[in-house]
């Protein structure tokens, strides 16, 4: 069971990119050509997402980040950085836990240690799905897409992240995917990660907000924090350049920095 690979650029350093709950492969297009000329950057679509084919049956967390390491196995690659954006963050961890030796270097995003931290959390993951069956995928979209940027967010940029979402997400993979994150607490694991993690969050993310990411950072031995100013929940998206410079500086940290305008991001 393995997710799609749809989109895959550059050349050097594999970097696996794994995207949001609400998000396809098409998530890191932005910030793609802004790393491209370092890293081979590969994005999928989990599965049950955009491309993706239907799982047949929930893979929980586990699956998912088996799913991804397969991506690798099917690339033939033996190691890769993986960056993970909120659900996919939350993969990412899975990853490190289960697979160690399959990671050269692990972003976690916007991300959680999974909705699992109590009941009502996990509850309202689990409310998702039928929340998507109920509404459809576009007004589902609409209802959700202004919370993920920031309030400087034009309408436009809202609508854009709102048709993404549409397009991407369908049941019942979007309900797996709340499932697994419903079961999830990776609270008490995050000590045994040994890769070296870089913690990345946007300054105004609503959805999994700093201090999240902070206890994160607190809890992966050695880990580094960073924030994405002016930035939403889908910092990668609305701060590419932003975002693409704290990931070049974790990994190769003698890079050449970017330039300091935001070209590329949403607008």
């Amino acid at each position: 069971m393995a997710g799609r690979v749809i989109r895959d650029a550059g050349a050097g350093q594999p970097l696996l990119c794994l995207h949001g709950i609400g998000s396809g492969g098409a998530a890191f297009d932005a910030v793609t050509p802004l790393l491209a000329d370092r890293f081979r950057v590969i994005a999928w679509d989990a599965p049950g997402y955009a491309s993706a084919a239907d799982p047949p049956g929930p893979p929980g967390m586990d699956g998912y980040a088996d799913a991804a390491v397969a991506v690798l196995d099917g690339l033939g690659l033996e190691r890769a950085h993986v960056l993970g954006v909120s659900w996919g963050g939350v993969i990412a961890a899975r990853i490190a836990l289960r697979r160690p030796d399959r990671l050269a270097a692990l972003i976690l995003a916007d991300s959680t240690r999974g909705s699992g931290t109590s009941p009502e959390k996990a509850a309202a993951m689990r409310a998702r799905g039928a929340e998507l069956v109920r509404l459809g995928p576009a007004a589902f979209a609409r209802r959700r897409a202004a919370r993920l940027l920031s309030p400087a967010a034009s309408s436009r940029e809202v609508a854009r992240v709102a048709e993404a979402m549409a397009a991407a997400v369908r049941m019942p993979g979007y309900g797996y995917a709340a499932e697994a994150m419903a079961g999830t607490d990776h609270g008490p694991l995050l000590a045994r990660i040994r890769a070296r993690t870089l913690v990345l969050v946007g300054e105004h993310d609503a959805v999994c907000p700093p201090a999240e990411s902070r206890l994160i950072a607190a809890a992966v031995p050695g880990a580094r924090y960073a924030e994405i100013p002016g930035a939403g929940h889908l910092s990668n998206q609305e701060r590419p350049v932003e975002f693409a410079r704290a990931v070049r500086d974790f990994l190769v940290p003698d890079a050449l920095h970017l330039p300091d305008d935001n070209e590329g991001a949403l607008s």
